[in-house]
């Protein structure tokens, strides 16, 4: 498929489907889903990443299991606006996955999302720090998800 706007993504879906949020990082992939109606994100998984290969079929299987039809993922621009290595590191990221995954995908602007998510697990659920490194990723990528939801 191709790279459109969250404006459009709605649109491309069948009635049901849900939508995968993605955050890319350079050692893990955070994981969320939206529910069927496009109103919530719930964080999901944290894939370890290996090789590329591997992370997709991972992608693909949870794909085929929760009935996806598009993907929303964070694009990490910098604060001044700009697109620095790690986008171009993202959008490669996503121009691999299209050869193999025929779906739709969407950017969506992620900055100070792990630093939110960080706030209200520190401030809020008072989690250890061993404990918040293993649900910061699939929480940011329900932030991510959400914020696109909302736009929606």
């Amino acid at each position: 498929m191709a790279i459109t706007g969250v404006d459009r993504l709605k649109d491309a879906l069948k009635p049901g489907q849900r939508l995968l949020g993605l955050d890319v990082g350079a050692k893990t992939i955070g994981l969320a889903l939206s529910d069927a109606r496009l109103s919530v994100a719930s964080p999901v998984d944290t894939i370890r990443r290996r090789k590329f290969t591997d992370d997709a079929k991972h992608l693909a299987r949870m794909i085929a299991a929760e009935d996806v039809g598009g993907l929303v993922i964070g694009l990490p621009v910098e604060m001044s606006g700009r697109e620095g290595p790690r986008c171009q590191s993202v959008r490669q990221f996503a121009d691999n996955l299209l050869q193999v995954i025929a779906l739709p995908v969407a950017f969506w602007d992620e900055r100070l999302s792990t630093a939110a998510v960080e706030r209200v697990l520190i401030e809020e659920a008072d989690m250890s720090r061993k404990r918040r490194a293993e649900v910061v990723d699939k929480m940011a990528a329900a932030y991510i998800l959400q914020g696109a939801l909302d736009a929606m």
